[in-house]
């Protein structure tokens, strides 16, 4: 670490001065989220067929995996055929959520789906130490009408259910689930960020390929499976 670049030592009024300029831009970026979360409380909906997935209890209509409740996050996880070990970034993003019980209070519920078929899928779960609900799409094209076809990546869908009518109302993927995940929202606090070389660093910065530091399924599942949580 004593050879690496660090950001310049200043005394403590020019810190504050410095952090006061940088504050101005993040309250207005924070001002242009809500007005971005305004418009999207204003987007109109799309009306859904009576999909039908797997849950780890049999078949179940899409309207009751909303439970008692009347909206629904859904996050598509990839899935690879005979893969032991799945998509990392997807199983990384889905290992954040272990305590969602804050959106009861919300009349909401946030689940995960994959093209994976339900067995294999639950069984994925469990070695990586998932704490979501899973379902399986294997046998319905909700996968693809939602963004998310066999082998096609990930997305994030949100629907609203009304008496027995789902409807579609937001979409996501790639960097757009970012706001979602509290793991780049604390990295990107960090004197040196992500560390990545896309990223628009001072000169000397460690900067490093990208993805090259995410966590892999299988350290992920060293941390958060079963055999960590025996320990």
């Amino acid at each position: 670490m004593t050879d690496r670049a660090l950001p310049p030592v200043v005394d403590a009024a020019t810190w504050q001065h410095r952090l006061d300029e940088l504050r101005v831009q993040e309250k207005a970026v924070t001002r242009q989220l809500d007005a971005i979360a305004a418009q999207r409380r204003r987007l109109p909906m799309v009306k859904m067929p009576d999909y039908v997935l797997e849950g780890e209890e049999g078949p179940v209509r899409l309207a009751d995996v909303f439970g008692d409740k009347s909206q629904l996050i859904v996050y598509s996880h990839m899935w690879f055929p005979g893969k032991e070990w799945q998509c990392s970034g997807c199983t990384g993003f889905t290992s954040q959520y272990t305590r969602l019980g804050f959106l009861d209070a919300y009349d909401a519920r946030f689940v995960v789906v994959t093209q994976g078929p339900i067995d294999e899928a639950l069984a994925y779960k469990r070695r990586v130490g998932n704490r979501m609900s899973w379902y399986s799409t294997a046998n319905s094209p909700f996968g693809t009408d939602v963004g998310a076809a066999p082998g096609e990546g990930f997305a994030v869908n949100v629907f609203l259910r009304h008496d027995d009518t789902v409807y579609r109302t937001w979409h996501t993927t790639g960097r757009g689930t970012e706001q979602l995940s509290h793991t780049f929202a604390l990295i990107d606090v960090l004197p040196y960020g992500r560390q990545e070389e896309w990223q628009d660093s001072p000169e000397g910065w460690p900067q490093s390929p990208t993805y090259s530091r995410w966590s892999g399924s299988q350290e992920i599942a060293a941390l958060y499976g079963p055999a960590a949580q025996e320990r």
